[in-house]
């Protein structure tokens, strides 16, 4: 076979040096329009998990590589005039310059022709029966057959520029700087025995207020030598960029995917590598790991099928998972960077870890097995900062066990909960005429049993017609408050949970069938009639029409609301959240997929908002000073011109200031058209810039399902609460089994339960899962 590539980077000469390897016979140029020795990066960061995989794929390129790798395993953190070092990260730096060296060298030791000063303008040009386009950022190749590649390319929001620097450095370390103008930050990185990476970067106002757009290079460059001299002690600052003049040394990161990563021209596939086909953001340094991977993976796809078109098709397919996984990390990372201001609030020791833990792939645990030291420093730190804050006594505080962070207390208001964790309101259709019978008994007692600390009844309705099913529990009638305080004493005088009542109007999703009888279909008969912001119809062609509310309406369903809070007080509960996501009435007005009023309730933002927040008002008003509230939203509703996660901030403004404590960070439901990206914790970024930049206690939902997951969570500051639903309908101890699960046998089971705990502490230690 007959191979071109064209790019002689990372991708394009190890591809070539492996397909050579693979079959001599193959005919392979890599063309490339730079001279051999040069490179316009400095140094490029690989994990020990990627050694192995150059290791595996081409030994004497892994040797070559090892032995001119510095390695690290610390990470050092500045900022706020303090430092906080964690180990065992595991990683090497190596000059992009040597590591296309050895590239170099290994293809023409097995034969690959190099040929190099050539700017190919038409690849078309070589008679070849296979194209590599990994001609980098900026693919000519990409952009010719865009229709085929469908590339999006976004400039991110932050300029940086690549320095280097004769000071050594034994750690891998970010340094924050805070200045008049905003927030810089430092990435940097020994490659070599004598020279540092050493990135710049803020974003673009910032840079623009600092005059660095205007400034020349060298002047770029002493202004960074000044911000950083505490690091730099003394040396200076390099640019290998002598080519750029004045502020074009200044970049921006483009963030870019394709649809689709290969072109047939005729029977000649031309195929995307590295970084012509996706980038990933510097701050996990993954571009360069990304290159040689795809570079494995399509030489092992030829390895394994007969013909071309198999080939290719299975190296996407592969390499796409995989590469999505990594940007989603990356985009993570780039994005926590991006918005450094919103963590400036924090203490050193909790800026440091929401740092390390910002790309959701390194958790509480996988840090605990890098350096169990610092976790235990950083629990220490935690545990006793939250002791203080829940209200105990300054030696208490200091003397105060280092639970895991999901196991430390947290004051709202007049109300301690004895941990983090919350059971979700989950609808369970099983009320008669509104009423919550024993079903609702055993259901929320048996959870709040389990170990949560705050238990949420489902969403309860404030008048029959605001139901969504039949069989949707209601605080509208004096049974219904009866039925409620029962449930309330039983949690209050057999456990040490809170229990907090969500009350909400179903509005155009009402009047539907139980779950399990086709979710969101309307009734066969006995219909009520529905109201909304907006006329809607929820399931276009299937849904009652919602008739749009009048200001009689209005005032109706704020009594009932009212009337239900001082219910809800009545019964007992110490907990109360209005429910303002998902499409139900008070949704259909905040959404402007479904308010399309011409009056004062419509329009802006801040109108949309306006009658929740009167809601919202009247229910604080009303509901005791000493009890928490919370305030339910969907922060996203994944449908273009919908509410962002930018408006779930301003509205989470709008609720604090109305008199919210916390806002529980939902998404979607608001639109059968909404299409959301799922995965781990994927709703936990709305409650982190909720709490971070709106400045109110969030509760995290959604597939948080393990310790691991909630402990990183309260860790890092992204949330205050974590609330987990389903897991809870599988296992309603599922928090007693999570701490039995990670080793902490310092929390409180039920009296009558403690020879479960006993023995499944015992099984769990034995290593057989319990069973």
């Amino acid at each position: 076979m007959k191979i071109t590539c064209i790019g002689g980077g990372p991708a394009g000469l190890y591809f070539a040096l492996l397909m050579k390897k693979q079959n001599p016979a193959h005919e392979i140029t890599v063309v490339e329009r730079n001279r051999p020795y040069d490179t316009f990066g400095w140094g490029v960061v690989f994990s020990d998990q990627t050694l192995g995989n150059l290791a595996e794929a081409d030994a004497p390129t892994a040797q070559a590589i090892e032995a001119s790798f510095n390695h690290w395993d610390d990470i050092d953190v500045f900022f706020k005039g303090e430092k906080v070092t964690s180990g065992g990260h595991g990683f090497c730096g190596i000059g992009r310059k040597h590591l296309l060296n050895i590239l170099q060298h290994r293809c023409e030791e097995l034969g690959v022709r190099l040929v190099f000063e050539t700017e190919v303008t038409d690849e078309q040009q070589y008679d070849a029966d296979l194209i590599i386009a990994s001609d980098g950022l900026n693919s000519r190749i990409r952009a010719r057959y865009a229709d085929s590649y469908q590339p999006q390319i976004e400039a991110r929001r932050c300029r940086f520029v690549w320095l280097g620097t004769r000071k050594k450095f034994d750690a891998f370390t970010f340094a924050f700087k805070q200045t008049e103008y905003g927030w810089f930050q430092a990435h940097i990185y020994q490659y070599d025995a004598d020279t540092s990476t050493f990135i710049v970067e803020t974003p673009e106002t910032v840079w623009r207020a600092a005059g660095l757009d205007a400034m020349s290079q060298e002047e770029s460059i002493a202004f960074c030598e000044q911000l950083f001299a505490e690091q730099l002690d003394g040396h200076e600052l390099m640019s290998n960029a002598a080519h750029l003049r004045g502020s074009a040394m200044w970049i921006t990161f483009p963030r870019i995917v394709c649809g689709q990563w290969v072109h047939w021209n005729g029977a000649v596939p031309v195929v995307l590598m590295g970084d012509a086909a996706h980038s990933a953001h510097y701050s996990i340094g993954s571009g360069t790991k990304l290159a040689l991977e795809d570079a494995i993976e399509l030489a092992r796809c030829f390895d394994a099928h007969a013909d071309k078109a198999s080939a290719l098709a299975a190296y996407q397919e592969l390499r796409a998972v995989e590469v999505l996984k990594l940007q989603s990390a990356a985009r993570n990372s780039m994005e926590w960077f991006e918005n450094v201001e919103r963590y400036t609030a924090m203490e050193a020791p909790q800026f440091a870890y929401s740092m390390l833990t910002r790309s959701q792939r390194l958790s509480h645990e996988n840090l605990r097995l890098r350096d169990a030291a610092y976790v235990a420093d950083y629990e220490r730190w935690f545990a006793q900062r939250a002791a203080a804050q829940a209200g105990l006594p300054p030696a208490a505080a200091r003397a105060a066990a280092a639970p895991p962070p999901m196991f430390t207390p947290v004051k709202v208001r007049g109300l301690t909960l004895k941990n983090r964790i919350a059971v979700s309101p989950m609808a369970q259709y099983s009320a008669v005429n509104g009423v919550a019978g024993d079903y609702h008994l055993a259901h929320l007692g048996a959870r709040a049993l389990g170990g949560a600390a705050l238990v949420f009844a489902e969403m309860t309705c404030v008048s029959a017609d605001a139901r969504i099913t039949p069989y949707c529990p209601g605080m509208y009638a004096p049974e219904h408050t009866q039925a409620w305080k029962r449930i309330v004493d039983f949690v209050h005088q057999h456990t040490d949970a809170a229990i907090a009542l969500q009350l909400g109007h179903a509005g155009a999703k009402g009047s539907t069938r139980a779950m399990w009888d086709g979710i969101d279909q309307p009734l066969d008969r006995d219909n009520w009639p529905l109201i909304s912001a907006s006329p809607q119809q929820y399931l276009q062609g299937i849904s009652q029409t919602a008739r749009e509310m009048t200001a009689a309406d209005m005032d109706r369903i704020q009594a009932d609301f009212v009337r239900a809070t001082l219910a809800a007080d009545a019964a007992g509960f110490d907990w109360l959240e209005l429910h303002c996501a998902h499409g139900y009435l008070l949704s259909s007005f905040i959404s402007p997929l479904t308010n399309q009023r011409s009056d004062d309730y419509g329009g802006s933002l801040e109108n949309r908002c306006r009658y929740p927040l009167r809601i919202f008002q009247a229910m604080r008003a009303a509901w005791p000073s000493h009890k928490p509230m919370s305030v339910r939203i969907s922060a996203h509703d994944w449908v273009e011109g919908g509410i962002t996660p930018d408006d779930a901030v301003q509205i989470a403004r709008l609720f604090k200031a109305a008199g919210a404590d916390m806002i529980d960070c939902s998404s979607g439901q608001v639109s059968k058209l909404e299409k959301p990206v799922y995965g781990r914790m994927f709703q936990t970024p709305f409650a982190d810039r909720i709490r971070n930049e709106a400045g109110i206690g969030a509760i995290a939902v959604g597939s948080i399902y393990e310790a691991d997951h909630a402990n990183s969570i309260i860790a890092a500051g992204r949330a205050d609460l974590c609330a987990v639903g389903r897991p809870h309908l599988a296992n309603p101890a599922w928090t007693l089994a999570e701490a039995a699960r990670i080793g902490y046998t310092a929390v409180a089971w039920p009296k009558q339960y403690l020879p479960g705990k006993q023995q499944m502490e015992r099984n769990l230690a034995r290593g057989n899962d319990g069973r």
